[in-house]
């Protein structure tokens, strides 16, 4: 567990910015632009001015963290000077009641920002959390967890990033990183043999083609694919699929997998293992927030 410590944590993501999401999130729940918008009606019209408050971030359940220094930086943008303390680290796995942070300042600012700051930890956290228990699950390390392209408009990298406090590897990130020939594409080029060919010849660095057939292994292979994907396969079929690749290729178990199958499907000797319901389905953690007036 980190030891606490003050001042604004370092958060950078590759292709986000932090300071415009942290603006536009905020200006949507101020109502900035629209008749009437642009302040926070009830703590302007109740809290006085220059009130401040004492607050304190917990885990109402077991969860592993991921999120504080985004709320954090929501704070800040309304009062920079904020006293700001960190109890745990993104990443950390806490018991239920743990404290995560402290804070000190004005008590408008902690108001106005604190549903923003919230929501986005018990949303990582959510994510985070059902993370590891997959990984828990899975027991094997030998294959890693991945994620996919099943996240919220938006929110793409910050959810890919609890992901990863959880214990997983990213997937690609999006369309722009990798090609993932599905059945789609192999409908309009004909064969899965013919779409990786498509692929290669357009000079595509990894390719990654999704097989839920065994006869679809060697065209896929012959045709140059770098990975690939087997789709809705059982055990056994997934164990036959890994010795006809025989090491080629990294081999993913995808489809139909859960908490009680992860286990048997990462043990046929896949590489990796990917779940869309990380992201897609992860419900939120509860996590709350209690001022006390200074």
């Amino acid at each position: 567990m980190t030891p606490p410590h003050n001042g604004m944590a370092q958060f950078s993501l590759l292709g986000f910015d932090l300071d415009k999401f942290v603006r536009e999130t905020l200006a949507e729940d101020l109502g900035e632009g629209l008749p009437g918008g642009g302040h926070d009606v009830t703590s302007e019209s109740v809290i006085p001015a220059d009130a401040r408050f004492t607050g304190v971030m917990d885990s109402r359940d077991p969860i592993v963290v991921a999120g504080l220094p985004l709320a954090e930086a929501f704070f800040r943008a309304l009062e920079p000077d904020m006293e700001i303390e960190h109890l745990v680290a993104d990443g950390d796995a806490v018991e239920a009641g743990t404290d995560l942070m402290r804070l000190s300042g004005n008590a408008r600012a902690m108001l106005t920002a604190e549903r923003s700051a919230l929501n986005i930890v018990q949303h990582l956290s959510g994510i985070a959390t059902m993370t590891r228990e997959y990984v828990t699950a899975m027991d094997n390390p030998d294959c890693t967890l991945l994620d996919t392209r099943k996240t919220i408009p938006g929110l793409r990298h910050l959810e890919k990033y609890a992901t990863r406090m959880g214990g997983a590897a990213n997937h690609r990130m999006g369309l722009w990183d990798a090609a993932m020939i599905k059945d789609n594409h192999v409908l309009v080029a004909g064969s899965v043999g013919e779409a990786v060919r498509r692929a290669w010849e357009a000079g595509v660095e990894h390719i990654i083609c999704e097989v839920d057939r065994l006869d679809q292994i060697g065209p896929a292979l012959q045709a140059g694919a770098h990975h690939l994907l087997l789709d809705n396969m059982s055990p056994d079929t997934l164990r036959e699929a890994v010795a006809m690749v025989d090491g080629r290729v990294p081999c993913e178990a995808s489809g139909g997998i859960n908490l009680d199958t992860i286990k048997n499907k990462a043990a046929t000797g896949v590489q990796f293992v990917s779940v869309g319901r990380l992201t897609q389905s992860a419900p939120a953690a509860d996590i709350g927030l209690d001022f006390t007036p200074v």
